[in-house]
């Protein structure tokens, strides 16, 4: 009875641990014993995570991923699944699938599908799946997060089946124009961020370093391929025109959230100045003159059957 009574205590504990969240101006923040995340976790952020889940799905043709499975994926692991709405898609898709969804915010919705389950997890700690457990492992969007990418590429090596599968999307978070000049806020936006990272030690450039570390880690085939994504309904073409208002739907309400946490808390800004510069960053994006956009990079690889490397580019 004792040791009940100890289990029970320590799994509040833990409970109350997990949603023990951080507040600054009215926002909450996961506050996790093992790693700091620099967007909120409310509604209104959760929110934006699942409208850059539809623009990227619609970015993808309706496909959820690029990497050949074939038609009964077994064990399928999504990295960092924020609100769980890939991996339940996933699920959905693929009922043969045991899908795995981890992260550090326990923001997920406990009604899901019979084949998809979420854990609190930091996969920054040691990971403890059996070896070559998975046959997919889904990253994206973790820009900002990770102190020590080539060490999770390699947790991802270890834990991967050979013949399996790892895929990777990231933003180049630079917000870019051919219509701006060096002062504009857009840079200035941009150089705040990256500066934030480097502070932090947790990179926003994970986008343009990851194809080699992941080379580095022992995966081969690893193609790589790049999106121009619009902000805004700028783009002639339908496709991209939705998925830039999209974009843009998303970047609106995400924009407060972002620097807050960065501004305030690491360049040490006072409220009212972020507030200044988000207004800023807020109208410039609207601006369609301006044809802002993102740069989006996927990378898509293979645990090895053996060891010969290759690399593809798109």
């Amino acid at each position: 009875m004792q040791e009940t009574n100890r289990i029970a205590e320590s799994t509040v504990s833990l409970t109350d641990s997990i949603l023990h969240y951080r507040q600054i101006h009215g926002r909450t923040f996961q506050n996790s014993k093992t790693t700091e995340y620099w967007a909120p976790n409310d509604d209104q952020q959760n929110d934006g995570l699942d409208i850059t889940h539809h623009y990227l799905t619609l970015l993808l043709d309706d496909q959820l991923f690029l990497a050949p499975l074939g038609d009964h994926p077994q064990n399928v692991l999504d990295v960092g699944t924020g609100t769980g709405i890939w991996a339940m898609d996933f699920a959905d898709q693929f009922p043969s699938a045991e899908v795995v969804g981890t992260d550090i915010s326990p923001i997920q919705p406990s009604w899901v599908p019979p084949n998809c389950k979420f854990e609190i997890d930091d996969a920054q700690m040691p990971w403890t799946w059996p070896v070559n457990r998975f046959d997919f492992v889904h990253i994206r969007n973790l820009h900002g997060s990770i102190r020590d990418w080539p060490a999770l590429y390699a947790q991802c090596f270890r834990h991967t089946k050979p013949g399996g599968f790892v895929e990777e999307l990231e933003f180049d978070i630079a917000t870019k124009s051919d219509k701006v000049g060096p002062d504009h806020i857009f840079v200035q936006w941009n150089n705040l961020f990256a500066e934030c990272g480097e502070k932090m030690g947790r990179t926003f450039k994970v986008a343009a370093q990851m194809k080699q570390q992941i080379i580095d880690a022992g995966f081969v085939d690893v193609v790589q391929k790049k999106w121009k994504v619009p902000i805004g309904g700028w783009a002639s073409d339908p496709k991209l025109k939705l998925v830039g208002q999209y974009t843009l739907l998303f970047l609106d309400q995400s924009l407060e959230g972002f620097a807050l946490y960065m501004l305030k808390e690491i360049m040490g800004w006072e409220y009212d100045e972020i507030q200044v510069l988000v207004a800023k960053m807020r109208q410039a994006l609207k601006d369609w003159r301006l044809y802002p956009y993102y740069e989006m990079y996927s990378a898509t690889f293979y645990f090895p059957l053996c060891p010969q490397r290759s690399v593809v580019n798109h």
